[in-house]
């Protein structure tokens, strides 16, 4: 490398900065307004939700508290104000598509 010239750089993957993000769990305080990852114990597969600043993770109405958190996209504080009326999240619902349905069921042999 030539003295004064540009320096190599690391560029972490996508992957890398998804593995760093900090995880949060039920009943901790919802740090910052924004869009969150949902990760199950293991009856869904991962989802979204938009949870404000100052309340509390919900849990799940199936696996209760098996459930974490990540951070995919905040909301400016700016923004918050303009969110009304404020609708809060204390459990997350079981949908139908979670349970399975009679037809899906093995048959007895």
């Amino acid at each position: 490398m030539l003295p004064g010239g540009p320096r190599p750089f690391l560029v972490k993957s996508a992957a890398a900065k998804t593995a760093e993000a900090a995880a949060f769990r039920t009943d901790e305080v919802v740090p910052q307004s924004g869009i969150y990852r949902v990760r199950h114990s293991s009856h869904r597969v991962p989802h979204e939700v938009t949870l404000l600043r100052d309340e509390y993770f919900p849990r799940c109405a199936k696996c209760d508290t098996a459930v974490m958190f990540e951070l995919v996209r905040a909301v400016p504080d700016e923004s918050e104000t303009a969110i009304s009326p404020r609708i809060c999240l204390y459990e997350l619902p079981v949908l139908e598509d979670d349970e399975p349905r009679e037809d899906e069921t093995p048959a007895a042999s």
